[in-house]
């Protein structure tokens, strides 16, 4: 267990770097007020997850150990994106044919997460107001 989570935070660490750099490279080539680093981070971290999960699952062409999965899955990706995990697990229950669950998913993920940063946003206002009391 702890050699596994070494392993995620440093994946993770290196993860999140990534998308700092990506996102300063992003910067400097496009100015919109759209989040196009975030959209393309998302976007490439979903295209890592899934091409390494398959790459190295049990059908896979790589084999590697659980740890390896981890640093990569869980650590890289999640350090760059968590939106990937979203993305993978989703597909597998489209794989597996629970569209119910599909949906649940995206649509619960999506508005709760929407909603709760909606919320942390209103509670910072909220503190605010109340120091300025």
């Amino acid at each position: 267990m702890l050699e596994s989570s070494l392993w995620i935070a440093l994946g993770g660490a290196i993860g999140s770097v990534m998308r700092f750099w990506l996102a300063e490279l992003v910067g400097r080539f496009i100015e919109s007020p759209f989040p196009w680093a975030t959209v393309i981070t998302n976007i490439t971290g979903s295209f890592i997850i899934g091409f390494y999960a398959t790459l190295t699952g049990p059908e896979g062409r790589l084999l590697a150990t659980p740890v390896a999965r981890q640093f990569v899955m869980v650590g890289i990706c999640g350090g760059y994106t968590t939106f990937s995990s979203f993305s993978l697990q989703t597909l597998n229950l489209a794989r597996d044919g629970q569209w119910r669950e599909v949906w649940q998913n995206i649509l619960g993920s999506t508005v709760s997460c929407l909603a709760a940063t909606w919320l942390g946003f209103a509670a910072v206002l909220a503190l605010s107001s109340m120091e300025g009391q």
